[in-house]
């Protein structure tokens, strides 16, 4: 096993490359000597492999996550959050979910493409369609390759309504698009808040937007007259699970109108992946957050049933439960729950179309 200091490469969240489930080969970190005195850790290079998608339209029937259809333009995820829940994934590549996960990518080019095509289906029905559930559609490389942009410039042209999540500032460049869509009660955000802390947020989330920059986001989206909610998630109990009422207090202030969380999961690889990051990072509460989080899994690192999975059960996660719901109510957030339209979504007229006769 690693060192408990021993630094993470330069700007990524995972410390080990953990074997995936489905590989033959186990690898496994181990000391060799080398403190963090030595030498910095080397600098991991982000390569992106082009992708094909045969759909993109992936489709949900959990019961306990509110939406039953979503857009991800990318595999794997840059920010390197350590916590995050699609890591797991990766694994069905033949990579791990560790540092492959935030640093080997796949970019769906064709997404915009293959999206015309599913929309335009005569055996479509339009819902909401939710962007960034998976992995951050939002994330660095989005800079560069404007998938994202292109699948929402699809969205707002069908008047398909669409939700995005994201702990990205990013999301402020397509305001030009999301603003006429929001003016139709067709588009609303989320923007992820884990906490106030820099030095925090640099550690557990290496890549992605500062705190700060995010309530700007929060400001800028909300001025537009695009509805913003704040997900104060994960809550990771004993490490950032105090910050709450800080957070939700800054996001109203920034124009947030809603707002939601989930407790921190540990499923698959992700248990020891967290484990190996809390103890270098945060070695004098590792103990105390590991045993918070069994306490609300029933003794478990996880607990996979519906419902259960989002919030916790027992003595702590119905205090959080608690005071989630008096700040919200001080705060005045969640009063209305904005339900987007569904009933304006069209196929446009292509050139050569038929007109209908009327």
């Amino acid at each position: 096993m690693p060192s408990p200091h021993a630094p993470t490469p330069n700007g990524r969240g995972a410390v080990t490359n953990r074997s995936g489930r489905y590989e033959r080969d186990a690898r496994e970190a181990f000391d060799d000597g080398w403190g963090v005195e030595d030498e910095a850790a080397p600098k991991l290079t982000t390569t992106v492999t082009k992708e094909t998608a045969r759909t993109i339209i992936s489709r949900n029937t959990s019961p306990d996550i509110g939406f039953d259809r979503t857009i991800n333009t990318y595999r794997g995820c840059e920010h390197g959050c350590i916590y995050c829940y699609a890591r797991p994934n990766h694994a069905y590549a033949g990579l791990s979910p560790g540092l492959d996960f935030e640093s080997k990518l796949f970019a769906k080019f064709n997404a915009a493409e293959r999206l015309e095509l599913e929309l335009s289906a005569k055996n479509y029905r339009a819902n909401v369609m939710v962007m960034g559930g998976v992995t951050d559609v939002y994330q660095p490389i989005e800079r560069t390759h404007r998938i994202t942009r292109a699948v929402l410039d699809v969205l707002g042209r069908y008047n398909h309504p669409v939700a995005m999540i994201t702990k990205s500032a990013l999301i402020t460049r397509d305001i030009d698009l999301l603003a006429p869509m929001a003016a139709k009660n067709l588009a609303k955000v989320a923007i992820s808040i884990t906490t106030l802390d820099r030095t925090l947020a640099r550690r557990m989330e290496p890549r992605a937007a500062t705190p700060q920059r995010r309530l700007d986001a929060i400001r800028a989206l909300a001025q537009a007259g695009i509805p913003v909610a704040v997900m104060t998630a994960p809550l990771i109990p004993g490490l950032n699970d105090a910050e709450l009422e800080a957070i939700l207090a800054a996001a109203a202030d920034a124009g947030a109108t809603e707002a939601g969380y989930v407790v921190l999961r540990l499923p698959l690889e992700i248990k020891d992946l967290f484990r190996e990051w809390l103890e270098g990072a945060y070695p004098d509460r590792a103990r105390k957050v590991i045993n918070l989080v069994r306490e609300m899994r029933g003794g478990r690192d996880y607990d996979p049933e519906w419902g259960a999975r989002q919030r916790g059960t027992g003595p702590y996660a119905r205090l959080i439960a608690g005071r989630f719901r008096k700040a919200c109510a001080r705060l005045g957030l969640n009063r209305r729950k904005l339900d987007l339209d569904i009933t304006q979504f069209r196929v446009p007229p292509r050139a050569g179309d038929q007109l209908d006769l009327l």
